[in-house]
């Protein structure tokens, strides 16, 4: 380990950088910087060489060309154990760099401006930065390089215990994370111009690039003899489940994950205090009330069975008698916006369930894709993050729903867009009564639904994620005693569907929206 002497600083993001300078000089290093970072520095105290006064050559073409220069290079990559890289830069009077601290222009935040123009988008691609930091982690062994202002702080500890040096194996760590990095740099530079070919902006460009981090190891996947790890997208604001906290509770499991996020996604459709039970990422019950315990009692009603070991997620702070309550039997976890201390102690009494805090349930990323993958494959959709009120729907019926039909309305169609197609949805105005879900035909949910029913289906609403393809769906809902339905419409066969419907005086109205779940 050689003690560095020798550091170029750089950064659009000038978090600590003024403390971490000033720590670099009381070891002796010799400070190389430019432009606003200089100017920073200087203003702060710290004596900085200019990286022109360095290599003897002007920064030029307004900024563009300022570290692009052999001597910059040659410092960065030429090996100290090589005889003829020594020589060959003693001869060229290149000089060792032994420190690179860079981070990159925002791009990302330059084309998420409103307005943001592609010129505007060009000028914000940095290319000496990423040059510098791939020559710095190229030769990791000689050259210890940072694009992570949480960083500092540890490479300032070995510094200090090692008199000024940094290991070969923190340097490779720190390599790895600036190949990271600058991937996931070109990858949003190469969604963004390739959305650009043509005259018209393409939401989906010729080839799309993501970057993901991964947040743990899993014990297994879906199932035991899976391997597994959970990943995160960078710069996600949403609150969701790649970034809710784990207050207690047992390792987070590869379908806890999965059901956490419909759980959450759930009750994030409802401004008043809502509750949701999941299993196997489907709703068993769901409900509106004024307080969580209220909303939980009556979702779980739907159907206990099911609900048993189940996931719960709130979109409101659980209060300790939500907390008793939902320690009397058995779950996998629970996720909500926060929690009482008195709540959070009486989780304590069943160590194993996992409690997770996602604050500030009321926001979606518009622009947000969603995944699929099939073998060899990977389909990419916008998110369904559509959503239309009952009020606003079109009535197709002779009768039209009532005040409070269309508020049951409204709520059976917003549980009903996160249950797996074929989707069939029983509920009153504030509570689902029979959940059918995943068949293969729109009749078989709407009988499972009611065959599930442990309240009495009698004057509930209906919604069903796509068409009925035929009468019988309505028909079986007549039976039930159903007043009113939901549904998109679209069918060949809407007039006889519509006409079921007036046969059994059925109110019914069409989204002209489908929810499609696979």
């Amino acid at each position: 380990m050689a003690k560095i002497t020798r550091a170029l600083i750089s950064v659009s993001y000038k978090r600590g950088i003024i403390e971490f300078s000033k720590v670099l000089a009381s070891h002796g290093v010799e400070i190389l910087s430019t432009g606003g970072t200089a100017k920073l520095l200087r203003d702060a105290g710290v004596n900085v060489k200019d990286v022109s006064e360095f290599t003897g050559f002007p920064e030029m073409l307004d900024g563009r060309v300022k570290t692009l220069h052999p001597k910059v290079h040659g410092g960065l990559l030429g090996m100290r154990s090589n005889p003829e890289h020594v020589s060959k830069m003693k001869e060229h009077g290149i000089e060792n760099i032994d420190m690179v601290v860079v981070n990159l222009y925002p791009f990302e935040a330059a084309i998420a401006k409103e307005g943001c123009t592609l010129e505007d988008a060009i000028e914000n691609i940095d290319i000496g930065g990423p040059t510098m930091l791939r020559s710095a982690a190229k030769n990791y062994p000689d050259v210890t390089v940072l694009v992570d202002s949480y960083d500092y702080a540890m490479v300032l500890d070995e510094m200090r215990d090692n008199n000024g040096a940094v290991s070969a194996k923190t340097n490779f760590g720190l390599a790895v994370k600036v190949f990271q990095h600058t991937a996931a740099y070109d990858g949003a530079i190469s969604n963004y111009l390739g959305s650009r070919l043509t005259e018209e902006v393409q939401e989906y460009p010729p080839t799309f690039s993501l970057q993901v981090k991964k947040m743990q190891d899993l014990r297994y996947g879906e199932n035991p003899h899976q391997t597994a790890a959970f990943y995160v997208e960078s710069g996600v604001n949403e609150p969701c489940v790649s970034n809710a906290q784990q207050l207690q509770g047992k390792e987070l499991s590869f379908n806890n994950i999965i059901d956490l996020d419909a759980a959450i996604e759930t009750v994030k459709e409802f401004e008043q205090s809502a509750a949701v039970i999941i299993k196997h990422t489907n709703p068993c019950g769901a409900a509106l009330a004024d307080s969580p315990l209220t909303a939980y009692l009556k979702a779980r009603e739907c159907d206990p069975v099911s609900a048993f070991g189940g996931i719960v997620g709130f979109n409101r702070t659980v209060d300790a008698d939500t907390a008793r309550e939902l320690t009397s039997t058995f779950l996998e976890a629970v996720i909500a916006p926060g929690y009482t201390d008195e709540a959070l102690d009486i989780f304590t009494a069943k160590k194993n369930v996992r409690v997770m805090q996602v604050p500030l349930l009321n926001s979606y990323d518009a622009k947000g894709y969603d995944l699929k993958r099939v073998t060899g494959g990977l389909m990419i959709q916008g998110r369904d993050l559509g959503m239309i009120n009952a009020l606003d729907c079109r009535v197709v019926t002779d009768r039209t729903p009532s005040a409070s039909e269309y508020e049951a309305l409204d709520f059976a169609w917003r549980v009903c867009k996160h249950v797996k197609s074929n989707a069939i949805v029983f509920t009153n105005r504030d509570q689902t009564v029979g959940i059918g879900a995943g068949q293969m035909s729109r009749v078989d949910s709407s009988k499972i639904a009611v065959q599930k029913a442990l309240l009495p289906t009698q004057g509930t609403v209906l919604a069903s994620d796509a068409f009925f393809p035929f009468r019988d769906g309505v028909d079986a809902a007549a039976e039930a005693g159903v007043t009113a339905i939901i549904q998109p419409g679209g069918s060949v066969r809407d007039e006889e569907v519509i006409k079921a419907a007036n046969e059994h005086g059925i109110a019914m109205i069409f989204t002209n929206m489908r929810h499609f779940r696979h």
